[in-house]
């Protein structure tokens, strides 16, 4: 098994991945900073539109597209060591959650190494099966909300996306691509508004409520919630699609760039949004004393230092340094970080 060469990178791919880590921080930030419930209407707003656009959205992208990366990296695994060195890596990615978990308790790599060793039978399934069982799957888990349970069925979407070569010569494939981006636009706004009408009022004198005034509140959040995670994979494969419709435009392809080096470091970057997220928290001591829109602009000011640092970084080195540390671990050999080197 050679590691995958960088030339044969597919770049929406790292677009999109780092389009999904724009949104997972936003939702990511509030349990680390131990933030409260809104009480101010601007950070009742900002908590809504979070609902709304953000939550599951792009944790549904990231999953989906763990799947594609997983089918590349089998794709080019073709001795028989390929299924030991596999392994070996989703063993290094599990070890990795499992330190990262130590200070962000609802981490996600964890999951993905579970799930990806879960469906590494299904790499020689035909694709047409992997297909079904993921949309099964995803239709049963986002109907329950069983949020801990959709990366399982969105990895083998994301499995069967690399076995029809969905990313492969998108050019050709932009009448399809424009219609199916317009249908799932109008399925995620009739879910948008379904999921408005249980939209919870957080201004409320709790001890003025009935028993049933106060039954139907909770309903209310129970099911604001339950019903943005069920419509969450339209809005997602919305958002996919209109990044990929976008990138084919070379204005938007100029505009999005940055997120291409930021999608890349997607592993170095994800971690480095827990350590800059709680570094902040401590040293200037808002563990519990922020506001919902007080954490937007934090992670507009991660956002600005990763997208430099990522850019920056790439142009004097091949890998993130967790990427080069994670291909290390895999195949035991030190590859040059540098750009235009040999590994030795």
């Amino acid at each position: 098994m050679q590691p995958i060469d960088l030339n044969k990178r597919i770049d929406t791919l790292d677009y999109l991945r780092g389009f999904a880590l724009l949104g997972i921080i936003l939702v990511n930030i509030p349990g680390l900073l131990w933030i409260e419930a809104p009480k101010r209407p601007i950070d009742i707003a900002y908590h809504h539109i979070l609902m709304l656009f953000v939550e599951g959205k792009f944790f549904t992208i990231f999953s989906f597209l763990f799947g594609v990366g997983f089918y590349i990296a089998r794709a080019y695994a073709k001795n028989e060591k390929a299924f030991l060195l596999f392994i070996r890596r989703i063993i290094l990615l599990f070890l990795i959650g499992l330190v990262h978990a130590f200070f962000h308790p609802g981490e996600a790599l964890t999951v993905y190494a579970i799930f990806g060793l879960l469906a590494l039978p299904f790499y020689k399934v035909r694709k047409e099966i992997n297909l079904t069982i993921g949309l099964i799957l995803l239709a049963i888990t986002a109907y329950y909300g069983i949020k801990i349970a959709m990366p399982l069925p969105l990895i083998l979407l994301g499995l069967a996306a690399g076995q029809y070569r969905i990313f492969e010569n998108l050019n050709v494939k932009r009448k399809k691509i424009i219609v199916f981006t317009i249908m799932m636009f109008f399925i995620s706004i009739g879910g948008l508004l379904y999921q408005w009408n249980y939209v919870p009022s957080s201004l409320i004198d709790f001890n003025s409520l009935s028993e049933e005034e106060f039954a139907e509140h909770i309903t209310n959040i129970e099911q604001f919630s339950l019903i943005g995670l069920q419509f969450s994979p339209f809005v997602s494969a919305f958002y996919v699609g209109l990044i990929i419709l976008l990138l084919q435009l070379p204005f938007f392809k100029f505009v999005l760039s940055p997120l291409k080096g930021y999608g890349r470091m997607a592993l170095t970057n994800y971690l480095g949004q827990t350590a800059l997220i709680l570094f902040v928290g401590h040293a200037f001591q808002l563990i519990g004393n922020i506001s919902y829109i007080q954490s937007l602009w934090i992670c507009l000011g991660i956002y600005i230092i990763q997208l430099l640092f990522s850019r920056l970084w790439l142009k004097f080195f091949q890998f993130g340094p967790f990427e080069w540390l994670w291909r290390m671990g895999t195949y035991w050999t030190v590859p040059s970080m540098f750009k235009n080197s040999r590994e030795f």
